[in-house]
């Protein structure tokens, strides 16, 4: 296997020696199949989903999996002609009349690693960015999907050749001899641990890498917000994929005079969005429902109050203290801690005092706390009002910072991400820049303010 890997990167290297800058009509044909693909094919996608997942919600797999792949490709390639025209850059007035632009050039061979949660388009949302921008991609998906890594590995060839787009399945082993090849740029989205491995095998290469690593997202409920609004938005957030989202908020803070309320509209969120298990979704696997179902069993073991609809629901976890593993540890699935705080300073002392989230939510329509949020906060997004909606936002770069991740794509972002922005110079016939070459002239250097 991993020989054929290895034969499977040279074809693709050669390739891209051969034709190492693919016009606009050749990237927006290759924009077109794997949209025609994904329209073409959306039954074995949801039949393969639901396969992998035992039971997951067809309209959910639909907005998150087939839509977010087909909206994303008709935004780039609509503005892709004018993403790839040179920009002018400006010259010092010491070196004019001289010219200078920054020109977009393709990277070449560009590696994705796929998660397990959103099989589909976590797979195929880098590799838009990466068609955008010029390359070709090979693409390992995970293993713990297995149904819908088959159908990428099957259909991909009916679209792409092998030199502009392949499919690597396999295990564990086959991730790790994936990652040491030497990409032009890899594209990692999964879990901290195991991506600083992958960064690590990048590093023997000198191959630049997009991590995009999840972590513990906060939603912080300011003390003037309307706590039904924000109780409906975070069931929402929490509840798809049953909370296998790595931009799910992780945990609620609420000023503790409000605690109670908080809880009541957060149940009566539950009731309303997820009366019953006809639109749930299973956890990934029987280990991973069982890992859900001991953090609630440690938590009420400790005394905490446990508010549990049952396992196709969000489950509330009622000031649990730190020493717990679902507050040390990134929850991904179903649940929900809700942590009573003195105010929202309070609760932007608690989020800071920790690694840097890949989303942070907060609701409030204070213009004031809203500005101090924006400068006294990190994180890889930060959302008003609302959760999980910004990643259909396809202007706006997705990515972490710190521990949530490394670098970011989606969009004009994500064509510039795996792009090399090269400078371009153009000197004049007759260059001012000849004054200062030797023999120096003192008066000159001061005349340039040089001396």
């Amino acid at each position: 296997m991993n020989r054929n890997l290895t034969d499977v990167f040279h074809a693709q290297q050669q390739a891209v020696e051969r034709a190492p800058f693919p016009p606009l009509s050749t990237r927006r044909e290759r924009l077109t199949r794997l949209a025609r693909m994904t329209k073409r094919h959306q039954h074995d996608i949801v039949r393969a989903i639901q396969a992998d997942f035992g039971q997951r919600s067809e309209v959910e797999i639909h907005l998150a999996e087939i839509s977010a792949v087909t909206q994303a490709i008709g935004y780039t390639r609509h503005r892709l002609r004018s993403w790839m025209r040179p920009k002018r850059a400006g010259v010092p007035w010491r070196l004019l009349p001289a010219r200078a632009r920054v020109e977009p050039q393709p990277l070449g061979v560009v590696g994705i690693v796929s998660p397990w949660n959103y099989p589909w388009s976590l797979a195929l949302m880098p590799a838009i960015d990466a068609f955008a921008a010029g390359n070709v991609v090979m693409l390992k998906p995970s293993e713990r999907t297995a149904h819908t890594s088959a159908l990428l590995a099957k259909l991909i060839p009916q679209y792409f050749t092998q030199d502009e787009f392949s499919v690597v399945e396999g295990g564990e082993e086959v991730a790790e001899a994936f990652c040491s090849l030497p990409f032009d740029h890899l594209v990692f989205t999964g879990s901290f641990q195991v991506g600083k491995r992958v960064a690590l095998a990048a590093a023997a290469n000198l191959t630049p890498v997009t991590l995009e690593l999840g972590g513990k997202s906060p939603a912080i409920v300011a003390g003037d917000a309307d706590l039904d609004r924000a109780a409906a938005a975070i069931i929402f957030g929490k509840g798809l994929n049953a909370g296998q989202t790595c931009i799910a908020p992780d945990y609620v803070l609420v000023e503790s005079r409000r605690l109670e309320d908080m809880i009541q509209a957060l149940t009566q969120a539950i009731a309303h969005q997820r009366p019953s298990d006809k639109e749930a979704t299973s956890a990934i696997s029987e280990h991973h429902q069982q890992r859900m179902d001991w953090l609630i069993e440690e938590a009420r073991d400790h005394g905490c109050r446990i508010i549990d609809s049952g396992s196709h629901a969000p489950a509330l976890i009622i000031d649990p203290t730190q020493t717990l593993a679902v507050m040390r540890e990134e929850i991904f699935g179903r649940c929900l801690p809700v942590i009573g705080v003195k105010d929202t300073h309070a609760a932007i002392d608690y989020v800071n005092a920790r690694p840097h989230p890949l989303a942070l939510y907060a609701f409030t329509d204070n213009k004031a706390l809203q500005l101090t949020l924006r400068q006294h906060t990190r994180s890889g997004a930060l959302v008003f009002n609302e959760t999980l909606l910004h990643h259909a936002v396809p202007s706006l770069p997705f990515g972490g910072v710190g521990n949530s991740g490394i670098g970011a794509y989606h969009g004009r972002c994500g064509f510039e991400r795996f792009s090399h922005l090269r400078s371009t110079f153009y000197q004049a016939k007759q260059p001012a820049s000849r004054l200062i070459r030797p023999p120096y002239r003192r008066w000159l250097m001061k005349l340039l303010r040089l001396g």
